[in-house]
């Protein structure tokens, strides 16, 4: 049996160390300042640096090391069933924007990484979204219909390289696979080269989107550009917009060395049992390490993580026999609720641009969203912003339905945590709980989160996320207190992992409690 590397930190980040740089502590000047050093950050940064502007990164932790160092790596227009809905809701020439836009961002990272030279395991390969139940055939013929009309190579079939049946499938040919923080190594060093400056830990806490705009970080440091991109995959400095109309979930990832002959030389997703993606990548000495990612669920509501994780292994063993996971870790999207991401604008008259609610699909989304932002910054022309915009017509509400039920479950949890005294599972008496708990609990100063470490020390914080003071509750597999509301997530002694809360929870003494 492999020993499992249980750190949080991916496949990806244990295997292509990023480039370090310093925090940001004095003042300087920019054309563009990207806030944000994902995919999506890193792109729009190099394609600005490109088109011959003086380009100013921040980044609030390591870069890559957020949402785009926890993905799965695929690069793909084949985004489970986006295109039937997207011809319902939207209409067919937004279907076939859609596939258009996706797939020249996934020609973008094929020729990117050509040009400059680097290895990232880029392997071309079909994406496959299937089905093992037949009650979900008839939905992946409409699918496999409606991107083929859309302008993708598209069928309909009923065998795949599973080693499992399953009852349909949509087939798209072509798509690609990559390693992405191998592929996002070779793009910062040439935005180096080309005089980009980028600095690591350094958060943002404010934004004037003025002219120019001036920039506020905990670093100490300052920055006066004439253009800003909010790269931080929720808007952290939109709370009043954008923030509802997007929704969180996150995913646990496991992976391992693949048996021979087990190879399904595809990516692969089907939503049936909480999701379930699988692809596998090289390991260098001609074995491959299966990825397999599901059990998908909304952070802050308390979900038991570790028996998603059981429940993930299970699955995965009863169809790849002999499989052994020697990785762990869990990734954390965002989506509109009228299912297009958010690129371009963040607010009419100001030169403040947002790249957010990619949906899963980041990888291709990112790409897109740095190209699309350096031709909004520069005024070039793009086929593609009015489809993205933020402001784009019918987007406040999108999907009244998505839209009023993300707001009930906001709603809910600020009002319910608050009335209700949680007493069972993981919120239960600080005298009961065992080491690796957590719980929240009243105190004379107010919601308190205490987590018990495996020493049997205790570790106490506020439980009102700093973001809009919704109570976090305590993710026992990961041990970090996350935000049902809007996603922010913080380590056990209240440091901010994940935003948009920009300030730690205000910490407490244990023995008060």
């Amino acid at each position: 049996m492999n020993p499992i590397h249980d750190s949080g930190q991916s496949y990806w980040m244990q295997t292509a160390a990023m480039p370090s740089f310093a925090p940001l502590t004095t003042g300087t000047e920019a054309d563009v300042a990207v806030i944000g050093g994902g995919i999506a950050g890193l792109s729009a940064a190099w394609e600005l640096a490109r088109a011959g502007l003086d380009v100013v990164l921040l980044e609030a932790r390591g870069l890559a090391g957020g949402v785009t160092g926890h993905t799965t790596g695929k690069v793909t227009a084949l985004h489970t069933t986006v295109y039937d809905t997207l011809r319902t809701e939207h209409g067919e020439d937004a279907a076939r924007l859609y596939a258009a836009s996706q797939s020249a961002a996934l020609q973008h990272v094929v020729d990117v990484a050509r040009d400059l030279g680097t290895d990232c395991d880029l392997e071309r390969r079909p994406a496959v979204t299937y089905c093992e139940e037949p009650e979900g055939v008839e939905s992946l013929r409409a699918e496999a219909e409606a991107a083929r009309a859309a302008g993708l190579d598209a069928s309909f079939v009923t065998e795949t390289g599973l080693p499992y049946p399953v009852a349909g499938a949509v087939r798209v040919e072509d798509q690609a696979q990559f390693h992405p923080l191998a592929y996002l190594r070779g793009l910062v060093e040439d935005l180096v080269a080309r005089g980009g400056r980028l600095h690591e830990n350094t958060r943002v806490t404010e934004v004037d989107g003025g002219g120019p705009c001036r920039l506020t970080t905990s670093s100490g440091g300052t920055v006066r550009a004439d253009h800003v991109v909010v790269a931080t995959h929720h808007p952290v400095f939109d709370h009043a917009v954008l923030a509802t109309r997007l929704t969180q979930h996150r995913d646990l990832v496991i992976a391992g060395p693949l048996r021979p002959g087990l190879d399904p030389e595809g990516m692969y997703i089907t939503r049936e049992g909480g999701k379930r993606s699988v692809r596998t990548t090289p390991l260098g000495d001609g074995r491959r390490l299966l990825i397999v990612t599901g059990e998908a669920f909304a952070p802050g509501t308390g979900e038991d993580t570790e028996a998603g994780y059981a429940r993930l292994l299970s699955w995965t063993q009863e169809r790849f026999p002999g499989f052994e996971p020697s990785h762990r870790w869990a990734a954390q999207d965002n989506a509109a609720t009228d299912g297009l991401p958010l690129i371009g604008r963040m607010r009419a008259g100001e030169n403040v641009y947002v790249a957010t609610g990619f949906a899963g699909w980041g990888m291709t989304g990112g790409v897109l969203a740095g190209r699309l932002i350096a031709s909004l910054v520069t005024d070039a022309e793009d086929p593609w912003a009015a489809l993205y915009d933020p402001g784009r017509s019918g987007a406040v509400l999108g999907s009244a339905s998505a839209f009023l039920k993300a707001q009930w479950e906001t709603g809910k949890h600020f009002v319910k945590d608050r009335l209700e005294t949680l007493g069972d599972g993981t919120n239960g008496p600080v005298r009961t709980l065992r080491p690796g708990a957590g719980t929240v609990v009243r105190s004379a100063d107010g919601p308190c989160a205490v987590h018990r470490d495996d020493r049997g020390d205790l570790h106490a914080v506020s439980a009102v996320c700093t973001h809009m003071g919704c109570l976090v509750a305590f993710n026992n597999a990961e041990r970090t207190w996350e935000c049902p509301c809007h996603g922010s997530r913080f380590g056990v002694d209240g440091e901010v992992l994940q935003g948009p809360a920009l300030g730690p929870l205000e910490r407490r003494e244990p023995t008060d409690l």
